[in-house]
């Protein structure tokens, strides 16, 4: 992300209190793998889940609408530890980089406050007629700016 104009230094996925938002999900029988453990992909789906909160909470008081012009470019996840049914998860977000037409959150997936999963996502702002890139919006930037880890 050449456009990069804001960014956090030092940021620990592993530490829940870096994070700004939170929202929190449980864990289902049907989220398991022959293993016993909680598959990669219902662990993502956590993920997904704490994005639309953060997107409830933070966005949706933009004037231009939430939910669309947003696209994932980029999804990198690291594993901590398994996770296992029954129980509850703790999803964190919070902003690590605010470029000119895109954005990078980084989360985790907490259990009762062990880090089981931090992902980096790279969003991309774009407009929705003709499929471009565009530049984040100043209340856009403001609300992404509000949302950045303190440091």
């Amino acid at each position: 992300m050449a456009d990069n104009k804001t960014e956090t230094e030092g940021f620990d996925p592993t530490d829940s209190a870096g994070y700004a938002e939170w929202a929190s999900a449980s864990i289902r029988y049907s989220d398991l793998d022959p293993n016993g453990h909680v598959n990669n992909g219902a662990v993502n789906a956590f993920f997904e889940d704490g994005r639309v909160q953060f997107r409830n909470a933070r966005m949706a008081s933009l004037s231009d609408g939430f939910l669309a012009g947003f696209a994932i470019a980029r999804f990198a996840v690291d594993y901590h530890a398994p996770l296992y049914f029954p129980g509850n998860v703790d999803i964190g977000t919070v902003v690590k980089r605010i470029g000119r037409t895109s954005y990078i959150l980084g989360q985790g997936v907490f259990r009762d406050g062990k880090c089981i999963a931090s992902a980096e996502v790279v969003t991309v702002f774009f407009n929705s007629e003709t499929g471009t890139p565009q530049p984040l919006t100043d209340e856009l930037r403001s609300v992404l700016e509000a949302a950045m880890i303190a440091g």
